[in-house]
């Protein structure tokens, strides 16, 4: 049945009539927007126990503490706020209100300035309860505002609040919709790039479907969570970093891409320009990857996930078909070096591709959205097709109009081949080690690694065959 949109107003004032909930709103940086509405739409006295916001930095840490890092725009800040503000909300009022579910929105967010140096973005999140007697859940996001003024980046956020709110207390059981109501008056308005869902409420859910359900639903092209399966958010650990992404479809992750995360590594961490220990890798799985073998199959991707997660990877779901995408928003966290890591069919894919979309003249330039100063691409080889002989970066058949500008490419480094590979184990392709696994034939596990084989067979990832077990009475 489809879901009913109501207004921003409509969904403020039924949570206004619900004598049932009962909460706070503490609100740092763009100003008091959430609760505007509630108060706007009447019978606010019904819902709203306290509204406040320490916009003073000192006044700030003297109610919340100090942040280590000095930003008051952080996660850690967000939680802080809900922390503080719910234990006020249970040791004032459970005794006068028993039954009673209690909530505490909070948010801190940095509009657009004046001088437009600031581009908006903030941390949103909802502490609540389903049961005066249970223990509360929340729901934590992250926005950037994508409206070019200060006033309708204030009003974004007092929409995207009220849905967060009104989704909380009426799609809880139906997380994808709680997820897609967020952006309910909000399409090209904002971007929301994380969402956590935890408490009883959400104890069946595995947070890592939420960063691809935020790919999938268009609420942002980038998404990512960590080996603890938990999702974070660039701004925390990737700011003036220097990243390397290795993009694959890891299905399976076999010893061919442990090999092409090690030697990449490695390699980049040595370069002169990058610092060692201000390195970062991430393992990308893109949308496209996805849906490749038709519709997409959230068990299909759980499965990827979950060796990634056990191999220890930060994994970056996207929707960047085009690394032009991906370059631009990790723009956003002043990123200093920035290596992408590809296969040698695939940058052959790739300029080929260039070349022949642009044609009419526009290639330089199209090129140019990749190969940034700040930019390397790091090649690992591969067998040519029905030959012993390695192909690299410097023998890849080009077309033969973009072989100046590649030359140019490798000329100034900004196109290299990886070094210290494991010739021998090129053999290796994720799709025959898939249909081996599934047939269950002997060999898959030695093209794996050992973890890898083990999380496969105990877990029956990817279609592998449960075998019966025999029992000895």
């Amino acid at each position: 049945m489809p879901r009913q949109l109501l207004e921003t107003d409509q969904k403020a004032l039924e949570m206004n009539l619900d004598d049932s909930i009962y909460g706070a709103f503490a609100e740092i940086g763009a100003g008091q927007e959430v609760a505007r509405y509630f108060f706007q739409v009447g019978a606010a006295a019904g819902t709203i126990a306290k509204t406040m916001s320490a916009y003073d930095k000192v006044v700030s840490d003297d109610i919340y503490g100090m942040e280590a890092t000095g930003r008051y725009v952080c996660e850690s800040r967000l939680y802080k706020m809900l922390d503080h503000e719910y234990d006020l909300m249970e040791r004032r009022l459970r005794h006068e209100r028993p039954d009673t579910n209690f909530f505490v929105f909070a948010d801190t967010v940095a509009a657009i300035n004046y001088q437009k140096t600031i581009p908006g973005d903030g941390w949103l999140g909802l502490r609540f309860q389903l049961n005066p007697d249970a223990e509360p859940n929340d729901i934590v996001l992250h926005v950037k505002m994508l409206d070019n003024d200060n006033r309708l980046q204030q009003q974004a956020v007092g929409i995207l609040g009220v849905n967060l709110i009104y989704g909380c207390f009426t799609h809880h059981d139906d997380p994808e919709t709680l997820l897609i109501s967020l952006m309910d008056g909000l399409q090209g308005r904002v971007m929301v790039d994380l969402v956590r869902m935890t408490g009883p409420a959400f104890e069946e859910l595995d947070n890592r479907l939420l960063s691809l359900w935020i790919i999938k639903n268009g609420l942002s092209k980038v998404a990512m969570f960590g080996p603890d399966k938990r999702n974070v958010h660039a701004s925390e650990f990737l700011y003036k970093k220097n990243v390397l992404i290795v993009r694959g479809s890891f299905r399976p992750a076999t010893l061919v891409n442990m090999d092409m995360i090690r030697v990449a590594n490695e390699q980049f961490r040595k370069e002169p320009e990058v610092e060692s220990r201000r390195t970062f890798l991430l393992t990308e799985i893109t949308l496209d990857n996805l849906c490749a073998v038709g519709e997409l199959d959230e068990q299909d991707f759980l499965d990827r996930a979950e060796l990634l997660s056990a191999l220890g990877q930060t994994v970056v779901v996207t929707n960047c078909e085009k690394y032009s995408q991906l370059i631009n928003y990790l723009a956003d966290f002043k990123v200093q070096q920035l290596g992408l890591v590809i296969g040698v069919r695939e940058l052959l894919e790739l300029i080929s591709e260039k070349y022949y979309q642009n044609l009419n003249g526009r290639l330089l330039m199209a090129m140019g959205e990749i190969f940034r100063q700040d930019v390397r691409m790091y090649v690992y080889p591969a067998y040519q097709e029905g030959s012993e002989e390695l192909m690299t970066s410097t023998n890849v058949p080009i077309p033969e109009g973009v072989i100046f500008l590649y030359k140019h490419l490798l000329d100034n480094n900004q196109i290299v081949d990886l070094q210290g590979f494991k010739p021998e184990i090129l053999h290796i392709f994720s799709k025959e080690v898939l249909e081996m696994l599934r047939q269950d034939q002997s060999g898959w596990e030695d093209m794996v690694p050992p973890k890898v084989a083990d999380l496969i067979r105990e877990k029956a990832l990817f279609g592998f065959p449960i075998q019966k077990m025999e029992f000895e009475y």
